[in-house]
């Protein structure tokens, strides 16, 4: 006589059916020495709503026939998340992060405020989520439902990709050390800003405004790449090596 699912949570409100024969009539459904709600009933099945209870019970069914025999069920406490190994992406999503907590082994589904995220468990206190696309920018909570219930604790904020305006000055020696200054939006998070492929020491003054010094390069136009939280903005042919006079 199987019963299905046959783990929930320990506050209880879990629906659990129990399938079999001669179960039409049945006038009472314990979990241990708790009784469920019956909600429906046929001769082969019965559904019911589970009662609160911790660790493993005996789930019997009572009918005018007899008590059938016991199967067991598994109270499953709630989760708890502990840390997000990164509480910031792109909204278009695709980042993948981890959760780390206690009693997450059962983990169903990840929420990241309306959007749903397929968990991969790694233990019982870690499992891995894809993060979804956002609906736009700004501060989310993080649900995880495990059959012990769903938590909420944890926040992602989606950030919007940056966009490049302007540099200025537009070109300097090749030896570098030229002083850029970068406006734009979505600046606010940068990571990274590239010169031709080679990292520039950068600083953040504002969600619209940046600056670099160029590294070294060689002569000619070249494509300067700032990398935020939110995305990477190229600027194409931005900036423009000159050469040094050669006697």
């Amino acid at each position: 006589m199987p019963i299905s699912p046959n783990q929930g949570s320990t506050a209880g409100g879990t629906t659990v059916t129990i399938t079999g024969t001669g179960l039409s009539g049945a006038t009472a459904v314990h979990f241990g020495s708790k009784l469920a709600t019956i909600t429906a009933n046929t001769p082969t099945s019965v559904t019911c709503t589970s009662p609160s209870g911790v660790g493993t019970v005996n789930v019997t069914v009572t009918t005018g026939g007899g008590t059938s025999n016991p199967l067991s069920f598994y109270y499953v406490g709630a989760p708890f998340k502990a840390s997000l190994s990164a509480s910031s992406g792109a909204t278009a999503g695709g980042e993948t992060v981890t959760i780390t907590g206690t009693g997450l082994s059962t983990a169903t589904s990840v929420n990241f405020g309306a959007n749903a995220a397929s968990p991969t468990v790694v233990s019982d206190g870690q499992i891995n989520a894809v993060v979804p696309a956002g609906a736009s920018a700004g501060s989310v909570s993080v649900s995880v439902t495990t059959a012990g219930g769903t938590n909420n604790g944890l926040s992602y904020t989606y950030v919007d990709p940056p966009t490049v305006t302007t540099l200025t000055p537009t070109s300097g020696p090749t030896s570098g050390g030229t002083a850029v200054t970068v406006t734009g939006t979505n600046l606010t998070t940068t990571q990274s800003v590239t010169v031709d492929g080679t990292l520039a020491p950068f600083a953040v003054i504002s969600a619209t405004e940046l600056t670099f010094v160029t590294p070294p390069g060689t002569a000619g136009a070249v494509d300067v790449v700032v990398t935020t939280t939110g995305g990477s903005a190229t600027d194409v042919g931005a900036f423009t090596y000159v050469a040094g006079p050669g006697i």
